[in-house]
């Protein structure tokens, strides 16, 4: 009889955890894809989990759905069964609500159209200003890697101060713009994931800052405890 009991308890637990509603819907078209497999996916710890899938055949339209508790990084990975591992994965900030991704299957992640996520179009805008100092950081390799062996030091010197300065010039940047974006998810984020390295006071400025739901993030505790790990 206690066997059966326990037996009814699990089957209870689980289905009360299948009755939660998917409060994220991920939809649109990858635009001449015939035949392959989406996944929804994120990060758990360090794992890639996928949390729903499709098959496509026929039809590039997809609707796929998540229960997501905090804004965060997602993914949509499409297994082209090509044998190319290249331009398969869109990475996007996911957030509550509906969220419209349209695209090309043979320029899968660069001609990604996203909407339906504020936070989304902050990391876009975030990502064009640092590509642009990147490109900038990108000259000044190739112009040191270009120099003959028996170059002027003083050019080399000049170049290095240079790369130096614009590395520098992306992490202010980096650091105001989380700072001047306090009531987005888009802050903890970056400082997490881009500048974890930063100067501790810039951190825990942009952790003070934070509006109170953006600090009960997911990446608004992760900001919390990387501060806590660092004291």
């Amino acid at each position: 009889m206690k066997k059966v009991a326990f037996i009814l308890t699990i089957l209870l637990i689980v289905s009360c955890g299948s009755d939660r509603e998917d409060n994220l819907v991920v939809n649109g078209k990858v635009r001449g894809l015939k035949k392959g497999t989406l996944y929804l996916q994120h990060l758990m710890d360090t794992t890639l989990i996928t949390v729903d899938s499709l098959e496509i055949d026929g039809d590039g339209t997809f609707s796929l759905s998540a229960q997501l508790e905090s804004p965060e990084i997602f993914y949509l990975y499409l297994n082209k069964k090509d044998n190319n591992a290249i331009n398969d994965r869109i990475t996007f900030f996911a957030e509550p609500g509906t969220i419209t991704i349209n695209t090309d299957w043979n320029t899968f992640d660069t001609t990604a159209e996203i909407k339906g996520s504020p936070t989304q179009e902050k990391l876009e805008e975030y990502q064009k200003a640092l590509s642009n100092i990147n490109l900038r950081n990108m000259e000044i390799m190739l112009k040191a890697s270009q120099l003959q062996a028996n170059s002027d030091p003083a050019t080399i010197d000049s170049l290095e101060r240079i790369g130096t300065r614009n590395t520098q010039r992306a992490y202010a940047y980096s650091i105001n713009y989380a700072l001047n974006n306090k009531d987005s998810y888009i802050a903890p984020y970056i400082a997490v994931k881009e500048i974890p390295d930063a100067n501790l006071k810039y951190l825990d400025s942009i952790y003070k800052g934070l509006a109170p739901e953006v600090a009960n993030s997911k990446y608004g505790k992760d900001l919390k405890q990387l501060l806590e790990e660092n004291e």
